[in-house]
Formats: structure tokens, sequence, C-alpha cells
């Protein structure tokens, strides 16, 4: 990986955007979800987006973390031991809990890449990845999850209906107010089309 200077003018406004949408708030609630869910050995970042992005940089933390939403016997992700220190295979781990986060059902326009994280371009992303991680774990509601449920919003779930097959025939032949009403207008009266307007004088 190459190392980056300062950007300028469009760049740098694009990359002070990006970093805008970064939520202190919510790195906080994140951080108190993964530790709960982990256990204390995963550690806590230091306060920012520079601690946030080190503590997760290595991919361990994320792996440990999709892999408590599993049962026992059937994790994911392997971890090694000890953590991975050269970098490649850090990005390796992390793309391994990308993998894992999409089998679980994360939508693919909500995961992060790889280098969102590693070179720190926008750390917001990561959070929103970990967002719909937790959404989907306490929508799942398996027992797997552990930690407040009111931290994440629950996904909306298909709500199945079954109509009877006299049901389905009676609706077609109603007239859906979309489509207008056949009651109350009539077109009596009026004259056929293409004959020309009766004037009289």
């Amino acid at each position: 990986m190459a190392n980056k200077g300062p950007s300028y003018g469009m760049s740098r406004d694009v990359q002070s955007k990006i970093e805008k949408k970064y939520d202190d708030e919510l790195e906080e609630r994140l951080v108190e979800w993964i530790v709960a869910q982990c256990g204390a050995g995963v550690g806590r970042p230091e306060r920012g987006r520079l601690g946030f992005q080190v503590w997760l940089k290595n991919g361990v933390v994320l792996s440990e973390l999709v892999n408590s939403l599993y049962p026992e016997g059937s994790k994911p992700v392997k971890i090694p031991k000890p953590p991975p220190t050269m970098v490649f295979k850090q990005m390796e781990q992390v793309a391994q809990f990308l993998k894992a986060a999409e089998d679980y059902g994360v939508v693919k326009t909500d995961i992060f890449q790889t280098v969102d994280l590693f070179e720190g371009k926008d750390i917001a992303a990561v959070q929103r990845t970990v967002m719909a991680l937790g959404s989907l774990a306490v929508t799942k509601n398996d027992g797997h999850y552990r930690g407040d449920p009111s931290w994440f919003m629950k996904k909306a779930q298909e709500y199945k209906r079954d109509f009877s097959d006299s049901q389905l025939k009676e609706g077609k032949s109603v007239i859906g107010l979309q489509m207008g009403t056949n009651k109350g207008a009539s077109q009596a009266g009026m004259t056929g089309y293409g004959r020309p307007r009766q004037i009289i004088s």
C-alpha cells in the first residue's frame, strides 16, 4: 500500500465530508455492544475515529463479533492465534469478516470495503456495517444476541397472508378506488366522438 500525502482541493473536500459522517455517540454504543457480545477479552479502543479504527483494523475483533452470533461448532471465521501482524493477513481477516457478515444477511450496500477500515478512508461505513449486523441479530432473536435490544432497530419482517380461493375470486370483481369509481357518473347524453359541435345561432 502506498503512503498517501495530504489531499488538496476537491479531494480534501470530499474526504472532510466523509469524515463528518462519523458518529461519536454511535461509536460508544457499538463498542458497548461488541464488548457485551464478545466479552471483556476484546478490550476497549481509545475514544475517537482513530482509536476505533486501530481497534478493529486487524480484523480479529470483527471476526470474534460475527462468530459470537453463531452457535458453538459452526463459527464461520477462523481466528488465528496470535493475531496477524502482516498487512495482507490483516486485510484477509477483515475480508473474511465481510464475507461472514454477508452470509449472515447483511445487505451488500451496507458492507464497507476493506480499505475503508484499513486506510481509514470511511470509518462511518464500518459503523454502518456493524450497525446492520446488530440490527439483524436483534431481528433474528435466535438467542445468540447479547446486550440491550434497544441499541438497534429491528428490521422489517415479512408478514405472510393466506387468502382462500373464494376470497381471491371476490377480489377480481372489485374495482379498486385507485382506478376511480363506476357509481354516479355516466356518459348519458354525450355525443359520439368525431361529430362536429352543433352551433345554433
